[in-house]
C-alpha cells in the first residue's frame, strides 16, 4: 500500500511552535518515523507539506491513481477550507484526517472541521501517534 501524508499550514513549524501542544520533534523527524513504520509493515509513504491552500488541493487531486490513501493534517484549514473539502470529495482516494491535539479541548473555532464529513475517518489528540494510527487504519 502506498500512502501520501499531507501536512498543511504551519505544520512546518512543528517542534518549534507551541511545544506543549505539538511536541518538540520536527515535522521531518516525524516523517522519518512514519516512513520507517510504513516500510516495517510492507508499505510506503510519501510526504508533502505546504502553507498554501491551493497546493494542498492540487496534492489531493494528483493523488488519485498514484496512492491508495491519504493521511491529511490540514492544520487550521480543517476548520474553514471548503476548497480542500471539495478536493477530497472529488477524488476516489480515501482520506483520514489527523490532528495532533484534541481539537475539542481547545478554542471553540477548532471544534468543527469542514473536512470530516468527506473523510474516511478522523484521528486526533494523540500527538504524533495520531499519524501512526491513521496510517495503520489503511492496512488493518
Amino acid at each position: 500500500m502506498k500512502l501520501l501524508v499531507i501536512n498543511g499550514v504551519n505544520l512546518n513549524l512543528t517542534g518549534r511552535r507551541e511545544q506543549g501542544i505539538y511536541g518538540t520533534e520536527t515535522l521531518s523527524d516525524i516523517e522519518s518515523e512514519l516512513a520507517a513504520f510504513a516500510k516495517e509493515h510492507g508499505h510506503t509513504a510519501e510526504f508533502f507539506q505546504s502553507n498554501v491552500e491551493g497546493e494542498l488541493c492540487t496534492a489531493i487531486q494528483n493523488a488519485e491513481g498514484l496512492f491508495d490513501g491519504i493521511v491529511l493534517n490540514a492544520g487550521a484549514y480543517s476548520h474553514y477550507s471548503y476548497a480542500i473539502r471539495d478536493a477530497i470529495a472529488a477524488v476516489k482516494v480515501p482520506v483520514v484526517e489527523v490532528h495532533m491535539s484534541n481539537v475539542h479541548a481547545r478554542e471553540e473555532f477548532r471544534k468543527k472541521s469542514v473536512l470530516t464529513e468527506v473523510c474516511k475517518g478522523e484521528v486526533l489528540g494523540f500527538g504524533k501517534i495520531s499519524y501512526f494510527l491513521a496510517m495503520e487504519s489503511f492496512w488493518l
